[in-house]
């Protein structure tokens, strides 16, 4: 589990990029780069990172399922995600 201040820096960063999405494209269309510069750092879509939606961990994402490999271990073999199930040879 990450710690719940790293998730919430995630989510603060989150709601900064769509605050500013708006401006930003425009100062970008505009090329005004010192515009760019005054605007918060974590306004930029660069610093988002995926992380596990249910454990926070930030490593082994899967973008199709929201989750990490190590949650999605789990939970397929729990029979807890629809369609998916162990392979056996």
């Amino acid at each position: 589990m990450a710690k719940e201040g790293v998730k919430a820096r995630e989510v603060k960063r989150a709601r900064l990029v769509a605050k500013f999405a708006d401006k930003r494209a425009a100062l970008k269309a505009a090329g005004d780069f010192e515009g760019l510069d005054k605007l918060p750092k974590n306004s930029s879509p660069v610093r988002l990172h995926n992380r596990c939606k249910l454990t926070g961990r930030p490593r082994g994402y899967m973008r199709q399922f929201g989750i990490s490999r190590v949650t999605f271990r789990e939970m397929a073999l729990a029979g807890k995600i629809p369609g998916v199930r162990k392979a056996s040879w």
